[in-house]
């Protein structure tokens, strides 16, 4: 899966599984407070019928002319009895304090207490209260099940949309491949001809005699570029299967065989070159992704240059820099300038890769890359890597 794909999968899977956990968080929320309440009202009612057979048995002790108390209750209830002006007849708890007598149920503390007026007295009891806990077994049980049920759901969704995205990106995929077997195409078909080209022109340079050095240069200038961007196409075709050969490449001497293999350009475009590189200057790396790197900073140092511009190339044991006097990047633009397909001027030829093959090198070697630019002014791009 290419990064493009992987990229809008991944937020494709973000917006789809938030939006998801959001409905069902509100879902269960409701769901939750909804059977919660059930499971307190069914005990309120447990409660309230407790009361009516307290209130029997009060009734039937005062037909009976006896006043035995205890009242007989279940075990899970406490009970207080009281008179009209409040004062306990019998208690074996003591109710809460400010308690209103015109409600029925109180919640305190995580107990329910019942207030039942009993009419007519019975024994002197004007009030009956029951008071227990509420059923934290119950609630701890459905907390468990709904976990368990957004857990479930959550795998669920998860895979599904996993393949709903798999479904979204595949018109994506398959413009990519489309494109990708274009310019494997193109590439191939380039090759050929571009090689002959440049194999015939060093010949004819060596072995003849031409008049037409103007016309020879700008036909040697166009193969190199076609050339160039033959290699940089099929880079990024091979992408993540490119086998990189690691081995000890002198930059220094490499710098200057890439600074003359662009000499001609440079001439062209009557650019002045100042030069300061180290000699011997060693790195573990594989050679073509060396010379990537450094053919497209000089390419773009050319190609968004002024005429009779300048351009400065410095090499050290912990850095390459170049630093040119061109057109510039727009301080908006440096954030996103590397990815692919992306130019800073549209004016200007190429495919805008260049920046985004110099990146992948980069990262590949865990170097760092710094591009400081303004507008008009000119570009420096600095790699720095570890001694």
């Amino acid at each position: 899966m290419y990064r493009s794909e992987k990229r809008s999968l991944f937020r494709f899977l973000a917006i789809y599984l938030i939006s998801t956990f959001i409905l069902f968080t509100i879902g269960s929320a409701i769901f939750y407070t909804l059977e919660k309440h059930h499971l307190i009202d069914k005990q309120r009612i447990e409660m309230k019928q407790e009361g009516e057979k307290i209130q029997h048995q009060l009734i039937r002790l005062h037909k009976t002319f006896e006043s035995k108390l205890p009242i007989h209750v279940k075990e899970i209830y406490k009970i207080a009895l009281l008179d009209k002006e409040l004062n306990p007849i019998f208690s074996n708890f003591t109710p809460p304090k400010n308690t209103g007598f015109t409600q029925e149920y109180h919640l305190v503390d995580g107990h329910i207490l019942y207030i039942k007026p009993v009419d007519p007295y019975h024994l002197g009891v004007a009030y009956l209260l029951l008071w227990t806990a509420v059923d934290q077994a119950g609630i701890a049980n459905l907390q468990k099940m709904i976990i368990l049920f957004m857990l479930g759901a959550g795998v669920f969704f998860l895979i599904l949309g996993y393949f709903l995205g798999r479904l979204f990106i595949a018109p994506m995929h398959e413009s990519i491949e489309t494109m990708n077997r274009f310019i494997q195409d193109t590439t191939h078909e380039l090759n050929t001809p571009v090689s002959t080209i440049l194999t015939n022109l060093e010949l004819i340079q060596t072995l003849h005699k031409c008049d037409a050095k103007e016309e020879m240069r700008r036909i040697e200038i166009a193969s190199k570029t076609l050339s160039r961007i033959y290699d940089d196409l099929t880079y990024l075709k091979l992408n993540h299967q490119y086998h990189r050969n690691i081995q000890a490449v002198n930059i220094s001497h490499l710098l200057k065989e890439r600074l003359e293999y662009f000499s001609v350009a440079i001439k062209a475009k009557k650019i002045t070159l100042h030069t300061a590189i180290e000699p011997d200057i060693v790195l573990h790396i594989d050679q073509d992704d060396a010379i990537r790197l450094l053919d497209n900073l000089i390419s773009n140092a050319i190609k968004y240059n002024k005429t009779d511009g300048t351009i400065a190339v410095y090499l050290t044991c912990m850095q390459f820099c170049i630093k040119d006097s061109g057109i510039g990047i727009a301080k908006e633009e440096l954030a996103t300038i590397h990815k692919r397909f992306k130019r800073a001027n549209s004016s200007e030829g190429g495919f805008g890769i260049g920046l985004d093959i110099v990146y992948q090198v980069v990262k590949a070697y865990c170097f760092e890359i710094q591009i400081d630019s303004q507008t008009d002014q000119g570009t420096e791009v600095t790699i720095t890597w570890k001694k």
